[in-house]
């Protein structure tokens, strides 16, 4: 142990200013001096406290493109199927509420910075299911009321931290019955249709970081509550996405149903009579015989 704090100290002693001021914020200067200048890994403290900062960074990093793969695969297929609207609606409303309890509460930002990010992409993917889904006007109707309840949940004046607080119990609430619909659409449609895996499985993982971070950094149980029940639903969802890994969709059931009778049944062929290629004599036409006023006589 001394002989690797003798090789690092002197590269962590002589850290550029800005490379040190930015680890004091992450950190802090307690635990910047005790790991970084000390080299103090038995100071279980602040290592918790690093390793819950890191991965609130990388949870806010990684958001950033978690549904871009869930955004393309809509904007290819021009299709919503297998993606609840019902699941982003309650979703996005859900993180809104989030967000601006998180934000007004004055919490750091690396344990809830995730929630800006998704929500920006949730708004994208609700009006891309609307709009492909035919209901344009229902789209805009959308992106209206989100403005509107920006505006309510981070004014003050409009809305006082009690009743934010009211609403964060809800929003907590939202969260969990978001994936319901979800899950519901899967297994009504036998199928995960356009539903991105990616999206999927980092939402799982990030949901089991979260409760760390916030154990660790966030002295609040709504949010930890909603984080846990959030895991739960999530880790019903990889669920799914690996039973229907390889299962075609209901609506591709449907084509195949609709197939023509003669190539789903063996010899249905044989139910029509084939075309001869050439005319026989029995279905040749005959010539009308001519009447007796006309036939020759002896």
């Amino acid at each position: 142990m001394d002989a690797l704090r003798s090789a690092i100290q002197p590269i962590t002693h002589n850290l550029p200013t800005p490379i040190r001021d930015l680890g004091v914020s992450i950190i802090g200067e307690k635990c910047y001096n005790a790991l970084l200048l000390d080299i103090d890994i038995e100071n279980t403290e602040c290592l918790k406290y690093a390793i819950s900062k890191g991965l609130g960074i990388g949870i806010v990093g990684a958001s950033s493109i978690v549904k871009v793969p869930q955004i393309v695969k809509l904007v290819k297929s021009r299709s919503a199927s297998g993606v609840s609207f019902l699941s982003y609606l309650l979703e996005t409303s859900s993180y809104l509420i989030s967000l601006a309890y998180n934000v007004r509460k004055g919490f750091p930002f690396s344990t809830f910075g995730e929630t800006a990010m998704v929500l920006g992409q949730n708004v994208i993917i609700t009006v891309l299911v609307l709009n492909y889904s035919g209901k344009a006007s229902a789209a805009a109707l959308f992106v209206a009321a989100l403005a509107v309840s920006v505006v309510t949940l981070f004014s003050e004046k409009l809305l006082d931290m009690q009743k934010l607080s009211y609403l964060q119990v809800g929003a907590g609430a939202l969260g969990v019955a978001s994936k319901v619909p979800q899950i519901v659409a899967i297994l009504q449609e036998g199928g995960t249709g356009q539903l991105s895996a990616y999206t999927v499985f980092n939402y799982l993982l990030g949901s089991l970081t979260r409760i760390f971070t916030t154990l660790q950094e966030v002295d609040d149980k709504l949010i930890l509550y909603g984080f846990i029940a959030g895991f739960a639903l999530n880790l019903v969802l990889a669920l799914q996405m690996v039973y229907y890994w390889n299962a075609p969709s209901a609506k591709a059931k449907g084509k195949r149903k609709e197939a023509p009778l003669a190539h789903q049944l063996p010899g249905a062929e044989k139910l029509a009579p084939p075309t001869p290629a050439f005319p026989s004599a029995s279905t040749t036409a005959r010539p009308r015989s001519k009447g007796p006023t006309t036939r020759r006589r002896g």
